[in-house]
């Protein structure tokens, strides 16, 4: 007897329906075979053990062979969300369930051998794409059941055991669905990260990481150790603004993809910070494998990537971030397919200025000699460096104000500045697939940072100075405009562009 459930697999961060084919054949008695086809990997033909195991101990067994197949045949399916729509499968084939039941209905998940529902990766873009088919009732584990009810209009059912969805689709149990939440993003818990009152002195790099923040820029950092980088890069998260709805619903999609939800997680309410180790690989970093998969700079998206000790890091893993910081995207080429994962984050990276780490600095001797802290700062290529908007110098703390008693701002302080920036820049790109200034392209640039003949004059002779490539030249506005809009001008002034000059100084200071 053949009978149809419905599943789906993931493609990059989206999602497409698997019909599953469930075929019995005969008697096969210890000879039962368990055939599954449609391009499985490893972990879908392992399914049969899974399968075949949770059956018998919920109490039904199949003496039959049993042919599954996974439509459509030519694309690769990989994970194990697809052991409960075999075994529904299986069950309706022996009249367990009526086929009716089985109408207008989605199953995702894997099966422990005691019947158990696991949970599994990609439950969002799959309950989305079950929106975008019509189907009305997708059944997933109770885990995931929080992720899946982001979608509205969809009846998501939390399933605990094999035993329990059986039981949920011939109406024994009746179980309401899983509450959607609401269109709108919860309330990030910026109370507990991290906040700038605890960083000394450094007013300078506050104000940077102030402007990075407002405008969506990206900033590095150099300085002597113990200078307070990675201190004040965590706690840039804490003056960012809230994601909308719509941010919050594509960083969930790519974190359940890759499996980076925690358990029982809903919609993802606080910007993402990662801050991968300086051994990752280039495929770790923008994502790869077989089956890509979202790297770092994707887990990232919306909001910060710190890579500290910048120089650390291999230059072919570097290179790559080229494509992301340009184009806010990745894309993956494999022989049979090629992805594009999301990928706009902002780039906090940290370094010293040389090995030693107190070249320039006032109060300890640098050892090292101008070739090794040209080769080290070589590391960092001249078209990457173009791509960060802001370079700052972060010197050591003095000790009065490391000790000091004067308070320091907070971030809540900081972050309302921030919001009111981000607010005119919605304004200003409103209808637009842009949401702050550094995310705005040449064409935008001249459109939205005009300047007075004071402006045009400093900007020339800046450039002339430092010979600063075209980049640097549409950096220096896109920042000038962000420290514009919190001051709240609608014009760009000649002090704007003066502080915009300025956080690219480090170009002649370290890498002439």
């Amino acid at each position: 007897m053949l009978v149809k459930t419905l599943s789906a697999a993931l493609y990059g961060i989206d999602a497409y329906l698997v019909d599953v084919e469930v075929d019995l054949a005969g008697y096969g008695g210890d000879d039962a075979r368990f055939i599954v086809v449609g391009l499985p990997d490893a972990a879908v033909r392992e399914s049969d053990q899974r399968v075949r195991g949770a059956l018998k101990n919920c109490g039904y067994f199949c003496s039959s062979s049993i042919t599954v197949n996974l439509a459509p045949a030519d694309r690769k399916k990989e994970g194990s969300a697809f052991d409960l729509p075999m075994a529904i499968g299986i069950l309706g084939a022996m009249g367990v369930i009526a086929g009716e039941h089985l109408r207008d209905a989605l199953f995702a998940g894997e099966l422990s051998l005691d019947g158990t529902v696991r949970p599994v990766h990609g439950v969002l873009p799959i309950a989305a794409r079950a929106r975008e088919a019509g189907i009305s009732r997708v059944f997933v584990p109770r885990a995931n059941a929080s992720e899946a009810a982001v979608v509205e209009n969809v009846n998501v059912y939390a399933v605990q055991s094999l035993g329990h969805a059986i039981d949920l689709l011939t109406g024994r149990a009746i179980d309401a669905p899983a509450k959607p939440l609401p269109a709108s993003t919860p309330a990030p818990d910026t109370d507990s990260l991290p906040d700038f009152s605890d960083v000394r002195g450094q007013q300078s790099a506050k104000r940077a990481l102030e402007v990075a923040a407002a405008g969506g820029h990206n900033i590095l950092m150099i300085g002597p150790p113990g200078s307070g980088k990675t201190m004040l890069a965590k706690r840039l998260p804490s003056i960012l603004p809230p994601m909308d709805f719509d941010e919050a619903l594509q960083t969930t999609k790519i974190h359940s993809v890759a499996g980076a939800l925690s358990e029982g997680a809903g919609l993802l309410a606080t910007r993402p910070f990662r801050a991968p180790h300086h051994t990752i690989s280039d495929a770790g970093l923008v994502g790869g494998g077989a089956v890509p998969r979202p790297g770092e700079v994707s887990l990232a998206h919306n909001g910060v990537l710190f890579l500290d000790e910048l120089p650390e890091f291999p230059r072919n893993v570097l290179e790559v971030l080229r494509q992301p910081l340009e184009e806010r995207a990745v894309t993956i080429a494999r022989a049979a397919m090629t992805l594009s994962f999301p990928a706009s984050f902002a780039l906090v990276a940290a370094m010293n200025p040389c090995p030693c780490g107190f070249f320039n600095d006032p109060t300890h001797e640098c050892r090292c000699t101008p070739p090794l802290i040209a080769r080290y700062m070589g590391r960092i290529s001249g078209p990457l460096l173009d791509r960060i908007d802001i370079h700052m110098d972060v010197p050591a703390v003095k000790y009065a104000e490391l000790r000091g008693a004067e308070a320091t701002e907070k971030s809540a302080q900081i972050r309302e500045r921030v919001a009111r920036a981000r607010a005119i820049q919605s304004e200003r790109f409103a209808g637009l697939p842009i949401h702050s200034n550094g995310q705005m392209n040449t064409k935008q640039v001249r459109h939205h940072c005009k300047l007075d003949a004071a402006g045009e004059k400093l900007l020339e002779t800046a450039i002339a100075r430092q010979g600063l490539s075209a980049r640097a030249h549409d950096r220096i506005l896109k920042v000038a405009r962000t420290a514009a809009d919190l001051e709240g001008s609608a014009t760009l002034g000649s002090k704007h562009i003066a502080e915009a000059v300025h956080y690219r100084s480090l170009d002649r200071t370290y890498w002439t």
